[in-house]
């Protein structure tokens, strides 16, 4: 074994900045690796993966490189933190892989790279599951069980699914820095989340009011916006709510009258009335007052009056009629009803008219005891109770179909109520303020740009930020209420109870009080906004040698709920922006494009794609997540047959690189990313392709009595045509590589990688070299050379994308092959071998057609339309003969004293160049059958090449596009049309001389 000193940041850069950082990296020399790990005959993802980890466990042990005289500094990175609540998914798997790319790019560039790793506690996402997996086992419910034993079975399910997380973001091959790893409630961060609480708190920033949230009664706490799913109801439909025995109809209209106190009398001897319209009659109880538009023609008597009243049906007392511009004329009868207790929009419109909220509902959603009538019951029962009785009373008028958008809790699937209850709020105006300016100062890069403008959407309508949650499981808000000798009640903030009574004594200036901790805890949200800054060491001083962030990289669904509060809380804590530059990353959905879900029975764990799994597995998986409560009964079924429709054959070995190739060659910055299994297998397919060069090119060195590692540099080397080709695809292959890691366009790199490696480099380059290989000539150690340079230059830019098989194969080349890239830059050279390719394509074409294989000896006849095209095609014939498998070609001027053998079989254009004939022998005659099949195929072709130069002619006879265009792409355009010309009479003289 030994230690090499190889510079390879030369990979991506062309041209340094400073002097190339010199690494260490462990490999086996070509000697010793077979020795100890021979090149396997195929690629296997499993023994590549094992080998790999037992090489870094190695190079673990050795002595650490010297400090490099190019220090580029520290690139500082943060990993999302997955949630504990089960294993890595794809979403997971797509931000870690395109994380490790960009750490591993930048090592490649000198950099060290610090990229730390955590997980996330997730609130409520984590206590639902545990409390699942308690009724499902033990049959009992967090309260029965006690807020204590509950939160040690919580730390026990962290434990597990933290440690399976670990370790898939390990199998994954991501370049963590773990000895920074973190959990969002641990020590250091629980103390980071309540120095934060205080201070912000001191300052008046956090404050406790009575506030509309967002409540779920099910899980009997507030939950995000995020939280909240809206559900379209576009025409009446029974949904499952828990806590019912039936399902509940949504998606109804009802109207009904308010009397107007004092009104007139009709002439039909009604009352006069003003008829309402709400989708929610249950919450009747608690209105307030009825609220019109003040422009609105239907209610403009109402103006002149000084106070209009109206009947309350259900409590005996009025409510008044008041007149708002926010109200929709258009909605129902233009008139509606205001219940600010359970709704956004009525609580703001409430507090501007100075009207008292009425609260309807308990927090376990039951009416509360002020409405006897219907007292303790649940809220979607008291509804159809509430339109029976009003039934009763001739006061309802119509109940109608309507489209609406119904608020479901993504956690429990109970229907949101909005309810005024005590909350801890954070103020976010001029935080948001401050984060808006770092974009519109130009601090602040985002990417893609189309995502600027929804962080201006949400900051400048950014509100107050509910921040309390009323679990069990998080961190538990470090406010005390004090409750001095008079009763009266007053909140002070404090990082223990010893310092909250200091505090406490200070504020009431005497020592008759109480002290009581508000058992709510955090919003998850709270704690990840300060990650940048906490797991630094924050609030230490220290924390300024870690922050901030050079990027961060995460899902565009979280943009505002994330992303921009630490930039929010970034600012205000620490008075530095903790990233100036944020990538973004779309939302991986299945083959079809559909969102992953239980329901469609389509979520892949990353694992599944790595290892392979039959269907009878997937099953069982699905099985085992419901029995421990993860997945509901109601949806195993659903789960099941999606699954078997998605995966009927099961899903088949891939390996971790394929899954990191596939993930990267989607365009990251869509929106939508979809990601096919089966496009994961072709991609260790072409893994494989390379392997099989890899050996290709070990077999011809020890046929030539070589290794690759005395291969030093292709300066000074007469390099052939070929050579001279594949390595300027080599130089342009890396360019695009260079340039995707600026622009964050890593599909670009990653197809242009699978291009060079399977059709430059494999299916052309490396056929063109059997024979000379195969023969020992000169020529062979040139090819072996350039297969060489190509393959490690290939291979290390393969490297950030699929780092198993790359350092495998890397074991075998030397890596510092000294090759001026920009001298191979050939463009006319270029385009002549894509010539050839192309007729080579061609010919293969019509074999495939027409199921020509070897055994039918074909003979290519190639007549070239000119003495220019003739010399080009001259040049290449042998590396044709080859690339067309034909056993022999022969070369003649296509003019008018041509002569077309008619024991030609079949023919066919190919280009600009030439077109061709093929001959087969054994007396093989080609049919009618075939011989109409190919004058189609002909005439279809000829038809393309007809419309496609009337296209490019319309362009040229275009005046603005004579105007507009420069030199370079007019020239363009002329060619193509002289070229198209040529073969389209080329192709059309064969059929009549054939």
């Amino acid at each position: 074994m030994q230690i090499i000193r190889n510079s390879t940041s030369k990979l991506l850069r062309h041209k340094h900045l400073c002097q190339p950082r010199v690494y260490s990296l462990y490999y086996s020399t070509l000697k010793d690796a077979a020795k100890e790990l021979p090149l396997a005959a195929g690629y296997q993802p499993k023994p590549v993966e094992n080998a790999y980890w037992v090489r870094e466990h190695r190079q673990a042990n050795l002595p650490k490189a010297s400090a490099s005289s190019c220090k580029r500094g520290t690139y500082r990175m943060l990993l999302p933190p997955p949630n504990v609540t089960g294993n890595l998914h794809l979403g997971h798997a797509l931000m870690a892989t395109v994380q490790d790319v960009i750490a591993r790019q930048r090592e490649q560039l000198g950099y060290q790279v610090d990229w730390v790793p955590g997980t996330d506690h997730a609130g409520i996402a984590t206590q639902v599951v545990v409390e699942r997996t308690i009724a499902a086992s033990q049959a009992k419910t967090r309260h029965e069980l006690g807020r204590s034993a509950f939160l040690d079975e919580v730390w026990r399910w962290k434990a597990e699914k933290g440690a399976g997380i670990v370790q898939d973001l390990r199998q994954l091959g991501c370049k963590l820095n773990w000895k920074r790893e973190y959990f969002t409630m641990d020590e250091q961060q629980a103390h980071a989340v309540n120095v934060a609480f205080e201070r912000l708190f001191e300052e008046g920033l956090i404050q406790r009011r009575n506030s509309v949230v967002n409540w779920c009664t099910a899980l009997r706490s507030a939950i995000s916006d995020i939280e909240v799913d809206s559900v379209e109801i576009k025409e009446p439909v029974e949904i499952a709510v828990p806590g019912y025995d039936r399902k509940v109809l949504f998606g109804r209209m009802y109207d009904f009258a308010y009397h107007v106190v004092d009104g007139e009398t009709l002439p039909d001897g009604s009352v006069e009335e003003i008829v309402v319209s709400t989708t929610r009659p249950e919450t009747i109880l608690g209105d307030v007052a009825v609220a019109v538009h003040p422009l609105d023609p239907r209610y403009t008597k109402y103006r002149n009056i000084d106070q209009v009243k109206l009947k309350h049906p259900f409590r005996d007392d009025t409510i008044p009629l008041v007149f708002d511009i926010n109200v929709d004329q258009e909605f129902g009868t233009g008139a509606v009803k205001i219940t600010p207790a359970h709704d956004k929009f009525d609580f703001e419109l409430a507090t501007r008219h100075k009207l008292e909220p009425r609260q309807v509902f308990t927090e376990t959603g039951l009416v509360v005891d002020a409405y006897s009538e219907f007292k303790g019951i649940p809220r979607f029962e008291a509804r159809d109770l509430i339109v029976n009785r009003l039934e009763e009373m001739d006061l309802l008028r119509q109940v109608r179909s309507h489209t609406m958008q119904l608020p479901i809790c993504s956690r429990s699937k109970d229907v949101i109520e909005y309810m005024i209850l005590p909350q801890w709020f954070l103020k976010c105006k001029d935080l948001a303020k401050d984060a808006l300016s770092e974009l519109h100062s130009g601090r602040l890069q985002i990417l893609p740009p189309s995502f600027e403008t929804e962080w201006e959407r949400w900051l400048q309508d950014s509100r107050d930020w509910c921040i309390s949650r009323q679990l069990w499981w998080g961190h538990q808000v470090p406010a005390y209420e004090v409750i001095d000798s008079q009763g009266n009640s007053q909140w002070v903030a404090a990082l223990d109870e010893k310092a909250a009574r200091q505090k406490a004594m200070k504020l009431i200036g005497s020592e008759e009080f109480t002290l009581k901790r508000d058992p709510d805890v955090l919003d998850t949200w709270f704690s990840s906004s300060l990650l940048p800054f906490s797991t630094a060491g924050w609030p230490e001083e220290s924390y300024k040698e870690r922050y901030p962030l050079d990027i961060m990289q995460t899902g565009h669904d979280i943009i505002f709920f994330w992303v921009a509060r630490m930039m929010m809380l970034g600012l205000k804590l620490t008075g530095e922006a903790p990233f100036q530059r944020i990538l973004l990353n779309g939302i991986v959905c299945d083959a079809h494009g559909r969102k992953m879900s239980k329901s469609l029975g389509n979520i892949v764990a990353p694992q599944q794609v790595v290892q392979g799994a039959s269907l009878e597995s997937l099953k069982a998986g699905l099985q085992q997540s419901c029995e421990a409560g993860i997945i509901k009964p109601s949806e195993l079924k659903a789960s099941t047959i999606g699954m078997t429709h998605m995966f009927s054959n099961g899903i088949q070995e891939c390996g971790t690189d394929a899954l990191r190739f596939t993930l990267m060659s989607h365009n990251i910055k869509s929106h939508f990313i979809s990601f096919d299994v089966n496009t994961c297998y072709t991609n260790k397919l072409f893994l494989n392709k390379i392997w099989q060069a890899m050996r290709f090119t070990l077999g011809s060195a020890k046929g030539l009595g070589i290794s690759l590692h005395q291969f030093e540099t292709l300066e000074g080397v007469n390099v052939g045509l070929w050579d001279r080709w594949i390595i300027g695809r080599l130089a342009e292959t890396l360019s695009v590589c260079s340039q995707s890691y600026s622009n964050y366009n890593f599909h670009l790199a990653t197809a242009a990688l699978k291009t060079f490696f399977y059709q430059n480099l494999c299916d052309t380059y490396l056929e063109t070299t059997k024979i000379a290989i195969g023969n020992g000539s000169a020529d062979a150690y040139i090819h072996v050379g350039t297969l060489t340079a190509c393959l490690s230059w290939g291979l290390q830019a393969m490297a950030p994308y699929t780092p198993f098989v790359a350092s495998e194969l890397l074991q075998h080349v030397p890596l510092n092959i000294e090759l001026k890239l920009s001298d191979y830059k050939d463009e006319k050279l270029e385009e002549e071998v894509n010539e050839i390719v192309n007729i080579c394509h061609n010919v293969r074409q019509v074999k495939s057609r027409n199921e020509i294989s070897k055994r039918h000896h074909p003979h290519l006849s190639l007549f070239a339309q000119n003495t220019d095209s003739e010399g080009v095609l001259r040049r290449h014939l042998p590396q044709i003969k080859v690339l067309s498998r034909c056993e022999d070609v022969e070369l003649e001027l296509f003019d008018e004293n041509s002569k077309i053998s008619k024991k030609l079989s079949f023919f066919s254009s190919a280009g600009a160049l030439c077109s061709f004939g093929l001959k087969l022998s054994n007396g093989l005659a080609l049919t009618p059958e075939k011989r109409e099949e190919m004058e189609k195929a002909n005439a279809k072709k000829l038809k393309k090449l007809v419309s496609e130069l009337q296209r490019y002619r319309m362009r040229l006879d275009n005046e603005a596009f004579q105007l507009m265009a420069d030199k370079k792409v007019k020239s363009h355009f002329e060619n193509k049309v002289k070229e198209l010309e040529a073969e389209i009479n080329s192709l059309s003289r064969l059929a009549v001389l054939s």
